[in-house]
Order: C-alpha cells, then structure tokens, then sequence
C-alpha cells in the first residue's frame, strides 16, 4: 500500500496535537537494548507473521497524526504512507524540514515516538512504525554504515576495542548490522542520551 496526500501546515514548543498522560507518556518510552531486529527505539522485538491489515491501519493513523502536526505548525510538505517489511511507514517528503530532524535525529525519534503512542491509542498494540522526514533516516543509514564498516576494519586492524560516540537506536542498530558485515561483534553500554557502541576485537 502506497498513498501520497499533501499537508499544509510543529510550531516551537509544539510536541503533539493531543495532551498525553503521564501513564501514557511511559507507554511511549523506548525499550532498553538495541542490538535485536528492530533498526530503531522502541517496541522492535521480532513481529512474527505480518497482518498487513492493521500495518496500512497503522500507517494511517499516524499519517493523520503528522498531518495534524504539520497543520499546526504551518509546515508543507507531503505525508506518503507505506508498509516495509513488517513494519508500516510514513515519511514526510517534498521538503526538508530540519527542524523536525533536530540535532543528530533526536526531534524526529521523540515524534516517532509520539507517533507511536497516537497509534496505540487508537489501536491498543504497541507499534513499531517508523516516522521519516526529508529522507533523514535513508541518508543516515548510508553515512554510519561506513562508520561502522571503518571502525570494525580498525579494530580488526589494531586488536584494540573501539567505543563510537553516543548515539540515537536507530543510529546504534546500523552501527551493529555494519560491524556483523565484517566478522566482529559490538555492545551498546551506557544510558541514554549517552549510550553508544562499542567494536570488539574478535575473540571478545
């Protein structure tokens, strides 16, 4: 399913179009760890079978969500709807909108998550949706998988372990796909916002 419908319209200070609980607020919290299947924060435990049904389900609730966002803060852009894989996605396009990108990612994984949690209102299951915006996350993507492919050649190199700066889930799960490329293994160790990767040696 692929859909593509144009928005008018986050202003400063503007984090939702609806006021969120406390309790609901906690459901929206990423989980702790991320070196399993998901590429992202959050709910990304292994989906099993794709109900492709509730993912366009999914999509749509959170397009409607970001539109009304994008209404608010006066933005343009357009919303395309999408199901990748076993999850569903929406990307605003057509613009780059850097202000709801933020510094390394970090506005656009704190509207993911926002999104998520319009999502599970709606819908009462956890989502592992993921939100794009200008094309962020393919280019991301791109730039750490070359990180990531260099330190694990260096640290083969060296033999010494390598720690990488801290960085966002989705940014640590590229981090690890790119060093699995190579033969090593790396860890996540700290705590958010200051958790980061780590390229071990083989043999550790």
């Amino acid at each position: 399913m692929s859909q593509s419908e144009t928005v008018t319209g986050i202003p400063a200070g503007m984090v939702g179009a609806e006021s969120i609980a406390p309790a609901d607020a906690a459901l929206a919290k990423p989980a702790a760890g991320d070196s399993g299947s998901g590429i992202d924060g959050g709910p990304d435990e292994p989906a099993g079978e794709v109900d492709l049904a509730a993912l366009e389900q999914e999509s749509e609730i959170a397009a409607d969500y970001v539109e009304g966002l994008l209404d608010i803060a006066d933005l343009d852009g357009d919303i395309d709807m999408d199901v990748e894989g076993d999850r569903a996605l929406v990307s605003v396009v057509g613009v780059t909108l850097d202000e709801l990108v933020g510094a390394h990612g970090e506005v656009l994984e704190a509207l993911q998550e926002l999104t998520r949690l319009a999502v599970l209102r709606q819908t009462g299951e956890r989502s592992r949706l993921m939100l794009d915006v200008g094309g962020y996350r393919q280019r991301r993507r791109a730039e750490l998988g070359e990180v990531g492919k260099e330190t694990a050649e260096e640290v083969k190199r060296t033999g010494k372990a390598k720690a990488l700066d801290a960085m966002t889930p989705f940014e640590r799960k590229i981090i690890h796909d790119a060093v699995a490329t190579v033969g090593l293994r790396s860890e996540s160790e700290g705590e958010d916002p200051h958790r980061h990767v780590v390229v071990l040696p083989a043999g550790q």
